[in-house]
């Protein structure tokens, strides 16, 4: 039989905690170093960057083609409606109701086509 001393068997208990600390301490790679050129690639992938700048510009294209829808497709309508009237030049006291009545007309125009985008994006499972 052999006998062996608590201090060797402590030793021992000693080795295998220092190991299984080792083991269980995260090791801290250091960052990549990265140039101009990829820090700005990442830059765009991860803000969509070009995603937004796409999105920008049509609703800028947008919002210029429901203002041509209401200024010269639904206002003449409304001009007909009140004749020798310009549905621009509708006053109500120093209130400039027409140009207001417009601008109404193409921003709830703009707000649905918006909202049916959001909704046929979400079916779709866009994001």
């Amino acid at each position: 039989m052999i006998k062996v001393s608590v201090m060797d068997n402590d030793q021992a208990i000693l080795e295998e905690l220092k190991k299984i600390r080792e083991i269980l301490t995260p090791r801290v790679s250091p960052l990549p170093q990265k140039g101009f050129i990829p820090e700005f690639r990442d830059f765009l992938s991860k803000y969509k960057v070009m995603g937004l700048a796409v999105a920008f510009i049509l609703g800028i294209y947008l919002g210029a083609l429901v203002q041509s829808l209401v200024n010269d497709l639904i206002m003449p309508i409304v001009q007909f409606a009140t004749p020798g009237v310009l549905w621009q030049n509708i006053v109500v006291g120093p209130f400039l109701v027409g140009r207001f009545a417009g601008s109404l007309l193409t921003f709830i125009i703009i707000a649905f086509v918006i909202f049916g985008l959001v909704k046929i994006t979400g079916r779709l499972k866009i994001e």
